[in-house]
């Protein structure tokens, strides 16, 4: 059983790093590199400042702490303890793979992009308000396309961005879930922004 599970990861990333052009190339890089997307991040922080107002000081840094958890669980826990070696640091891949963004750290379980994108992500579906499902979707979509990424790029097998998703999911839950204490406790008669 696991050696069939095993099988079908390293199948579904040869099948995603296979298909590559330069175009796609360029792409996936771009969707993988971290500081390209400050700039997306300060207009989030702004925008939601703006919705949440007072709420805010209590948001803001929530969404931080999934972020936070989700990069130190993957990061300083998963892949020290687990050991697995990267796509590309695995001998019996790594000569097949297309490596256009060269390899990264030594261990791949679980992706902290993954993690991260979704930490953000689904905390950010959590407590925008039904009418920004344009929104929503995009946002998740994005997260996708980070976590999709890795894969295309051979950093991670699509077990460990699946991982990762999940923990940033939770990561993500867990703080809004304070978020929802606390602002029922620090601001009961506010509205929401239904």
């Amino acid at each position: 059983m696991i050696e069939n599970l095993q099988d079908l990861d390293r199948w579904l990333l040869l099948a995603a790093n296979n298909n590559h052009s330069r175009t796609l190339d360029a792409w996936m890089i771009f969707f993988s590199e971290r500081f390209v997307w400050f700039p997306a991040y300060l207009v989030i922080l702004v925008v939601l400042s703006y919705l949440f107002r007072r709420r805010a000081t209590l948001l803001l840094p929530l969404l931080g702490l999934s972020v936070a958890l989700a990069d130190g669980i993957s990061s300083r826990f998963f892949k020290p303890y687990f050991a697995r070696l990267r796509p590309c640091h695995d001998p019996r891949l790594s000569a097949t793979l297309n490596l256009a963004n060269g390899c990264g750290g030594q261990f791949g379980f679980l992706s902290s992009h993954a993690a991260n994108a979704f930490a953000l992500a689904v905390f950010l579906c959590l407590v925008l308000p039904r009418r920004y499902r344009l929104a929503k979707v995009l946002i998740l979509i994005w997260a996708a396309l980070v976590s999709y990424s890795r894969m295309y790029l051979g950093a991670h097998y699509p077990s460990d961005v699946l991982a990762g998703a999940t923990l940033g999911s939770l990561a993500a839950w867990a703080c809004f879930r304070l978020y929802q204490a606390g602002a029922a406790r620090w601001w009961p008669s506010a509205t929401t922004l239904d």
